[in-house]
C-alpha cells in the first residue's frame, strides 16, 4: 500500500487527552468561537474539515477523538468497527483501543473515504480479516425498518439543557424514519483508562524514561503515572475487554443501532479547568469496538455545535451511514458554516 501525503494536522500531544490544547504547535481554536475547545485528540482535523480547508480528513480514536472533534466543529466524524481500518503507521496510543476514521462535511464524504481506507492489512496485527462493501450504498439504503435503541444509563445522565432538547428533537425526526424506539441497557464497557495507560507508556518508554524533558507537563504526568502499573489489573482488564466485545452482541439481537448525544455539553472554553469539556459519551463504543458516528444535530443559543451519535454492531458501518444520512437529509445542521 502506498500513500500520498497531502498535508499534516494539529492535534492533542500524542493523541493523550481530549482539548487540543496540549501541543507544542500552538494552542487549536474552535471556528465557531475561538475562545472554545475544538475537542480532541484529533482537533486540527476537526478545524481543517469544519472550516473548509480540505473536503476530509483522517483522524484516529481511542476514547473519543474522532467523534469529540466532530461533535464540537460540527462535522461527521466516523470511527469504523475495531480492525475495519488499519492503525499501521499510526503513532500508537493503546494498541487494542486505537481506531481510524474518517472526518468530514457530510455523511456521503465519510462513506467514500471509507471505500479507500477500509479493508484488511495482513503487515498489521489488530486488522481484521472481513468483507468491505460498498459504503457509498448505504445512501441508498432504507431505515424504516431500523430497531432503534436508547441507553439512557449513563449517556443521557446529566446533559447539559440545550443538548437534551437538541437530541429529543433529533429523535422526533428518527423517529419518522424508523420502525421503533426502546429503551435498552449495555454492558458496562470496563475500565478504558487501565488499557489505555499501560499500553500508552509501553509504547513510549524508550523515550519517556530517556528524555522526559520533551513532553508537555501533562502528558508527561499521564505515562509516567502508569510506570508502575500492576500487570494483574492489566490483564484483567484485558480479558473483560474481549468479554465485552462479545457482550455487546445480544444488545443487537433486540435493537439495530443506538442513539445517544456524542457530547454531554457544548465546547467548554479554553480557560476551564481541564478544558476538554462536554461530557465525553465516546469511550463505551471504543471499548465495544462497534462502528459509531457523530453528526451535527443543533446549536446552542449561543451558535456552539451540537453532535447526535449513532452506533451499530460489529461490521454494521452500511447502517450506521444510512441512518446518519436519512437523518442529515432531513435536517440542514450540516449546511451551517462558521464565520471566520
Amino acid at each position: 500500500m502506498r500513500s500520498i501525503l497531502l498535508g499534516k494536522l494539529n492535534l492533542h500531544e500524542f493523541a493523550y487527552g481530549g482539548s487540543s490544547n496540549v501541543t507544542y504547535f500552538g494552542t487549536m481554536h474552535n471556528p465557531w468561537n475561538p475562545e472554545r475547545v475544538t475537542g480532541g485528540s484529533s482537533g486540527g482535523a476537526g478545524i481543517a474539515v469544519a472550516s473548509d480547508f480540505c473536503y476530509a480528513a483522517l483522524g484516529t480514536d481511542t476514547a473519543g477523538s474522532v467523534r469529540m472533534p466532530a461533535s464540537h466543529c460540527g462535522i461527521v466524524g466516523l470511527k469504523p468497527t475495531y480492525g475495519l481500518v488499519s492503525t499501521r503507521g499510526v503513532l500508537t496510543l493503546s494498541w487494542t483501543l486505537d481506531h481510524v476514521g474518517p472526518m468530514c462535511k457530510t455523511v456521503e464524504d465519510a462513506a467514500l473515504m471509507m471505500n479507500v481506507i477500509a479493508g484488511f492489512d495482513e503487515f498489521e496485527p489488530t486488522s481484521a480479516d472481513a468483507a468491505v462493501p460498498d459504503y457509498t450504498r448505504a445512501m441508498k439504503t432504507a431505515t424504516s425498518k431500523l430497531r432503534l435503541g436508547i441507553a439512557r444509563r449513563p449517556f443521557f445522565e446529566n446533559l447539559d439543557p440545550e443538548v437534551a432538547n437538541a437530541i429529543d428533537v433529533a429523535m422526533s425526526v428518527l423517529r419518522k424514519v424508523t420502525a421503533s424506539v426502546a429503551d435498552v441497557d449495555l454492558p458496562p464497557a470496563g475500565n478504558a483508562a487501565t488499557l489505555w495507560g499501560s499500553e500508552a507508556y509501553a509504547y513510549h518508554k524508550p523515550w519517556i524514561t530517556q528524555s522526559p524533558e520533551k513532553y508537555q507537563p501533562s502528558t508527561r504526568t499521564q505515562l509516567q503515572r502508569t510506570a508502575n502499573a500492576n500487570g494483574a489489573e492489566y490483564a484483567q482488564a484485558r480479558r473483560d475487554l474481549d468479554k465485552v466485545r462479545r457482550d455487546i452482541k445480544k444488545v443487537f439481537e433486540k435493537v439495530d443501532l443506538l442513539i445517544a448525544p456524542t457530547m454531554k455539553a457544548p465546547p467548554a472554553l479554553l480557560s476551564a479547568p481541564g478544558a476538554a469539556g462536554g461530557g465525553n459519551n465516546n469511550v463505551a463504543f471504543d471499548m465495544y469496538g462497534v462502528p459509531s458516528i457523530s453528526i451535527p444535530c443543533g446549536f446552542t443559543s449561543s451558535g456552539l455545535p451540537m453532535g447526535l451519535q449513532i452506533s451499530g454492531p460489529h461490521f454494521g458501518e452500511v447502517q450506521v451511514l444510512a441512518l446518519a444520512h436519512a437523518y442529515e437529509q432531513a435536517t440542514e445542521w450540516h449546511k451551517r458554516n462558521p464565520q471566520l
